[in-house]
């Protein structure tokens, strides 16, 4: 089970920003942030974010006819259900990177690829972003070596009650996203979890050349290698647990990627933002274990922290999320006292993510060094379980 839209509590894209109990008093409501936004910021999230939709479903849409297309080959149509049949994804460009694949198709795949990394904001080395899948398990017996079978694309979150899929003559069909059909159906979908990986190394490369110093991003184990090391060692804060709540979700429901982002100021007193990784968060209503690192300590000036949880459903846009992240930092001044950032950062955000749309998933205001136990999202998407850790020196 995938990661779904609206109240997204099980999946690719999570801000943080600093913020605590400051002098001038709690920050300010998320509605209020979001009323805050400079206008031409805003616009320039959302203008950014349509577009970033529109092209990538056109890319998807346009390799879904083309595979579609070419199932009417036998013999193709063999090595792609042999090869359906054996993973539960499929890399696309690995799949038609053969001389034996139909020409039209190989020369889809490759110019969806190239466009949707740019649509994303990833760099032209990313490499193949496509794979194919098959809708659901139910399908596998069905799916016989005379089958032709649909092909659609994932679902990623706009909450539709139907998807489009074609067959091998070019005809459209109008499926339900909630019954899967008795038919089988190719899916053609995006590796966000590569996706997000290269995106989260654009966001934090834009960040250090605009000065916001984002510390090493830390992995699911818990890892900062570039992490600046602390005489004797120093105090994190361990995830011990989590848990997410999702809807119902559609079976054609697109994969979708957790991340954070923790934020505060630096030693020098300069805002840092630092992005975690979460690619074990797969499924929701269920408790996850992974004694993950989620802030270091020792790399903040203030004892104070915050941490919104986002994801990535295959149409975040990291060049845009960079921007937005700077837009809305970079005004912020360290003024002896700590303030809030998480509204700042709430308030860039594009209208879309606040709507029938699952990249915001939750906030968790002011962390600090010695929070512990089972703390619970502010919008109630889920939980985390908190400890403090000691690194100690090697």
């Amino acid at each position: 089970m995938r990661l779904s839209p609206a109240r997204r509590a099980a999946i690719g894209f999570a801000l943080a920003a600093a913020s605590a109990l400051a002098v001038q008093g709690l920050a300010l409501p998320v509605a209020h942030a979001r009323d805050a936004a400079p206008a031409s910021t805003k616009a320039a999230a959302d203008k950014a974010t349509a577009a970033t939709a529109s092209q990538i479903a056109d890319s998807e849409s346009a390799t879904a006819r083309a595979l579609a297309a070419s199932l009417s080959d036998p013999a193709w149509r063999a090595r792609v259900r042999i090869a359906a049949l054996g993973s539960d994804q499929v890399d696309l460009a690995a799949l038609t990177g053969s001389g034996r694949t139909p020409a039209a198709l190989k020369a889809a795949v490759r110019s969806a690829d190239r466009a949707i990394a740019a649509a994303k904001g990833l760099p032209a080395s990313t490499g193949s972003l496509l794979r194919l899948r098959l809708g659901s398990d139910a399908m596998r017996t069905a799916l016989r070596p005379a089958t032709l079978p649909l092909v659609a694309v994932a679902d990623h979150g706009d909450a539709a009650t139907t998807a489009t899929a074609y067959d091998s003559s070019g005809r459209t069909h109008r499926l339900s996203t909630r019954h899967a059909p008795q038919q089988p159906v190719y899916v053609v979908d995006i590796d966000v979890t590569k996706a997000l990986s290269t995106g989260l190394a654009q966001v934090d490369a834009q960040l250090a050349a605009k000065g916001l110093k984002p510390a090493a991003r830390t992995d699911a184990a818990g890892t900062s290698p570039n992490a600046a090391p602390a005489d004797g060692g120093y105090w994190a804060t361990k995830l011990n647990s989590v848990w997410l709540n999702d809807d119902e979700e559609p079976w054609i429901e697109g994969d979708a990627e957790i991340f954070s982002i923790v934020s505060g100021f630096g030693l020098d007193g300069v805002v840092r933002v630092d992005t975690v990784d979460m690619p074990y968060l797969d499924d929701d209503h269920h408790t996850y274990y992974p004694n993950q690192l989620i802030v270091n300590w020792s790399l903040y000036k203030y004892d104070e922290a915050d941490l919104v949880m986002m994801e990535d459903d295959g149409s975040t846009n990291y060049e845009a999320l960079a921007q937005a992240l700077a837009d809305a930092l970079l005004t912020i001044t360290d003024q002896g006292a700590y303030v809030p950032l998480v509204d700042a950062i709430l308030a860039a955000m594009p209208d879309s993510w606040w709507t029938n749309d699952p990249d915001y998933v939750d906030s968790w205001y002011t962390l600090t060094e010695n929070s512990s136990g089972t703390l619970y999202g502010a919008r109630g998407n889920g939980w985390m379980n908190l400890s403090p850790y000691w690194v100690a020196a090697l």
